[in-house]
């Protein structure tokens, strides 16, 4: 299977250079992709392939106002060609809408690298025409040429950091799994609880904890300075736009997005964290039910708690980890009663409403948290 990974690279100021010459080349060069392809579409021409679009460009590089391209990596100005006709392929095929010319400044700065110049050396990596490269990371990497082959490596910037992404393959982990089912029941209270064997557990929601919510006032008084900004700007009539952006609000606008990022690393964070200590419990299969997240988000009073909580990613995580370490996973089918059936006798309580957190059994008169009875459900399913 192939595991990505994320490293933090650490560039000197003549790499940076080179770094953002590769990034501003590879956004021209997809405005420039999509221009020629949206020009042969109003004479009427046929639409180009990548690779046939890519011999275009390699004439276009041969021009004397376009020589400046020869000093960026020919692989990622190719690359960038092929990630537009994949874009085109995606609207061709209605799964996604058209492709969109970059703006400089709305655009997430990033580039695709070439994969076989790409080998770590002791804490450097080596990147076609920009060199070696200090990096930062908790990874074991494989060290030295042609030992490993990396998919799709691109470096984008973020937060003011430089990360290079890729993908490595690597052998599913042969462990001795105990003989007990995993029930994970997720919700809005707590992140999840869990039940195995003859045991539970209880995950907080770290949406709850005095950080995040430290980290939201924070948001919050900086998004009302920014609307004031604005607000004061419009009522002077100091500039000709309703919304232009002085240097004092992309001062502003920039803290907001440090602080929106470091919310969203703390979620991710704690995901992983919770994730990887369920499986560290090696179970022979993990059972979570098949939730409808996308129609959970059309409830107005939850959407926001469920959005914070990130379930999709919870899942998806808990998924590959599971195809890792060759655990079952196993998702119970979305209209299985798993809060109103009882964990003890079977029954199903058909008048339990979202508002009662204690299920109490009318027939063996049992009473646990209404969690905790989905959990052993969950952990006992079977799907005959």
């Amino acid at each position: 299977m192939t595991k990505s990974m994320r490293i933090r690279l650490l560039p000197n100021q003549e790499q940076e250079q080179l770094l953002w010459k590769h990034t501003n080349a590879s956004r021209f060069i997809w405005n420039w992709g999509l221009a020629y392809q949206e020009n042969l579409f109003k004479i009427g021409e046929k639409h180009l392939s990548g690779y046939s679009l890519k011999k275009v460009l390699t004439q276009l590089k041969k021009e004397e106002d376009y020589k400046w391209l020869n000093e960026v990596s020919s692989q990622t100005l190719g690359n960038t060609i092929l990630d537009l006709d994949d874009a085109y392929k995606r609207f061709f095929n209605k799964i996604s809408k058209r492709p969109k010319f970059k703006k400089k400044s709305k655009v997430k700065p990033k580039f695709p690298v070439r994969t076989d110049c790409i080998y770590f050396i002791n804490d450097c990596v080596n990147i076609e025409k920009i060199g070696k490269i200090k990096f930062q990371t908790n990874y074991i990497l494989p060290q030295g040429k042609n030992v490993c082959k990396f998919s799709n490596p691109r470096i984008c910037f973020e937060n003011n950091k430089w990360i290079l992404s890729f993908g490595v393959e690597c052998e599913k982990q042969a462990v001795e799994l105990n003989d007990f089912s995993l029930g994970i029941d997720l919700g809005v209270k707590t992140l999840a609880v869990v039940s195995f064997g003859d045991k539970s557990a209880v995950f907080k929601n770290i949406n709850k904890t005095k950080r995040i919510k430290n980290l939201k006032r924070k948001l919050k008084h900086l998004q009302r300075k920014v609307s004031r900004k604005y607000h004061t700007n419009n009522k002077s009539n100091k500039y000709e736009s309703k919304w232009f952006k002085s240097k004092n609000i992309l001062k502003t606008e920039e803290q907001i997005k440090k602080i929106y990022a470091k919310i969203s690393n703390i979620r991710k964070d704690y995901v992983h964290q919770t994730t990887r200590s369920l499986l560290n419990l090696l179970p022979k299969r993990v059972v979570m039910e098949d939730l409808n997240i996308s129609g959970m988000m059309k409830n107005r009073h939850l959407s926001k708690a469920i959005q914070e909580q990130c379930f999709y990613e919870f899942i998806r995580q808990m998924k590959y980890k599971c195809e890792y370490l060759n655990i079952e996973f196993i998702q119970a089918n979305r209209f299985y009663p798993s809060s109103k059936t009882c964990s003890n006798c079977g029954s199903i309580k058909k008048d339990l409403k979202l508002k009662h957190r204690t299920y109490v059994c009318e027939h063996c008169k049992i009473v646990l948290d209404r969690d905790l009875n989905a959990a052993i459900n969950l952990a006992n399913y079977s799907k005959v």
